[in-house]
């Protein structure tokens, strides 16, 4: 009864007229800010931000907390049509949905995600109206031991779902980790690895290392090999509609996705980019079709687009309940409400309960309006493919090199994502999987972070990772996920080195 009291009162603050157009409008700006990469859901809250001083607190809210789930949904059509992730959590995306557009299968692709997108954001919703006083308790139970070893599973994790193998995907992980480094040292203030180069002082943008990894490197790539495929003659519904057996495939990838999402989300400094890999490494894992992973799988585009909506909705239980923003863009969300007198904690359910259930409320009503807007476009993004190649490549250069520009309106930013767009090409020739590096330049910082932390706080003493439970139990996790990547291979490895000395022999 009080779950249906408050709901009623959150329906009363999202389902004003004011409200609703604000959450239409923040929803719609949120997909077109995924759609273009580099712009990021940050720089557009950041942009509406003075509007919102003008309204009511619960409306502005909604408005900007649309923009920041919207970003998810069209963060993947950038990556399925050119393989430009929109967004840092929708990289993986890349890795089966532009396989699938590239085998005229792109409609199918988009529509799954948006059914994807929108079952984890239930997911997500749900688990916020329901357990967020107990789901932020358990999150305040984390200390930094048990941050570095979730974020030392989130990289192995990304080096085992690498397409390249566990062994290369390691690499590349550590490579990113490395460029990670490259800035300042938040604890002694040296700069680090920067060659003298007073743009690198505060580190390498994350935007523009996912623009050149992924972007332009797979406009060279793409120019070496033939046109991608297009869908010919008219767009029609039933080339939105999977089959009947992908559509059963996808229903325990979409479930187990939104519970990785979910949970991980209500943990500060993880959010969708780890739940994402976690989601698509676990689910590479357990699926029978595991060999079609990275070649175009609709698993693989259901399950991480189910975890990153769910992680965008979960997000928002430990920044609300014990205000602490698990990211910068809940960060600038936890300001707008301190600017607008509401201090985020553990008694906003009580003291504003209007802010708290409304939201949760606007969060069902944005994603229904996201649904309702993105399948109806889905042709609209597929026409896209029909654009010739020496339309398309070019305009997706531009495109790259305007996102790269407008994140710190600098050329070096520019010359930097054209710089990793030939490693990235150089990476490809050698098949190595440039996704790991991303996952292991995002977390690596924070990583480091943590691990000093527990440090300071254990005098130096690295056994404590093993005398706490949960650091324990996590490293072990890491551990097992590893080796269960390696013995594979060198099982088959194994079966070539006998046959090979029969014939010798």
């Amino acid at each position: 009864m009080d779950l249906l009291h408050n709901l009623a009162l959150g329906f009363a603050t999202a389902a004003t007229p004011l409200s609703l157009v604000l959450c239409l409008a923040g929803v719609f700006l949120g997909t077109a800010v995924g759609v273009l990469p580099g712009i990021g859901p940050l720089a557009a809250i950041a942009m509406l931000l003075p509007i919102t001083f003008h309204l009511p607190p619960a409306a502005a809210l909604v408005m900007l907390a649309g923009v920041y789930y919207g970003n998810e949904y069209g963060g993947s059509i950038a990556s399925i049509l050119l393989n430009i992730p929109g967004s840092p959590s929708s990289s993986i995306t890349c890795l089966d949905g532009y396989p699938l557009a590239r085998a005229g299968r792109a409609g199918v692709a988009l529509f799954m995600t948006a059914i994807a997108s929108f079952c984890g954001a239930l997911v997500g919703i749900t688990i916020m109206a329901l357990a967020s006083p107990a789901l932020a308790r358990f999150a305040l139970l984390f200390g930094p031991a048990e941050y570095f070893t979730i974020m030392l599973l989130g990289l192995v994790s990304a080096a085992v779902v690498s397409g390249s193998g566990p062994v290369r995907g390691a690499m590349m992980v550590l490579l990113g980790v490395l460029l990670g480094t490259v800035g300042l040292d938040m604890t002694s203030g040296e700069t680090r690895f920067t060659a003298g180069i007073l743009e690198l002082r505060d580190g390498i943008n994350l935007g523009v290392v996912a623009m050149g990894l992924f972007g332009v490197s797979e406009v060279m790539t793409a120019i070496r090999e033939t046109a991608p495929a297009g869908l010919a003659g008219r767009f029609r519904l039933k080339d939105m509609l999977p089959t009947r057996a992908e559509a059963k495939r996808s229903t325990a990838p979409a479930l187990c996705g939104s519970l990785v999402g979910a949970i991980l989300g209500t943990l500060p400094g993880t959010g969708q980019v780890v739940s994402s890999f976690m989601a698509y490494a676990l689910e590479k894992k357990i699926s029978p079709n595991r060999e079609h992973f990275g070649k175009g799988a609709i698993e693989g585009v259901v399950v991480p687009e189910a975890a990153n909506n769910a992680a965008a909705q979960s997000s928002f239980i430990p920044t609300l309940t014990l205000g602490i923003p698990g990211s910068p863009t809940m960060a600038l969300m936890l300001g707008a409400m301190m600017i607008h007198g509401i201090t985020p904690g553990p008694r906003i359910i009580e003291e504003h309960p209007d802010l708290f259930w409304g939201l949760v409320v606007s969060f069902l009503i944005g994603n229904v309006f996201l649904l309702v807007l993105n399948i109806p476009l889905i042709g609209l993004w597929v026409r896209l493919l029909r654009i010739p190649p020496s339309v398309l490549y070019p305009a997706a250069i531009v495109i790259i090199c305007i996102g790269a520009y407008g994140i710190d309106t600098s050329l070096f930013d520019v010359w930097t994502a054209l710089a990793f767009g030939l490693i990235g090409y150089g990476l490809r020739l050698y098949r190595f999987e440039p996704a790991p590096l991303l996952i292991g330049f995002v977390l690596g910082p924070m990583m480091e972070e943590y691990f000093r932390r527990t440090m300071l706080l254990s005098r130096g003493d690295a056994l404590v990772l093993l005398e706490r439970p949960g650091s324990a139990l996590l490293l072990a996790a890491a551990f097992l996920l590893f080796v269960a990547a390696l013995v594979p291979a060198a099982r088959w490895r194994a079966v070539i080195r006998r046959q090979t000395d029969g014939r010798t022999a």
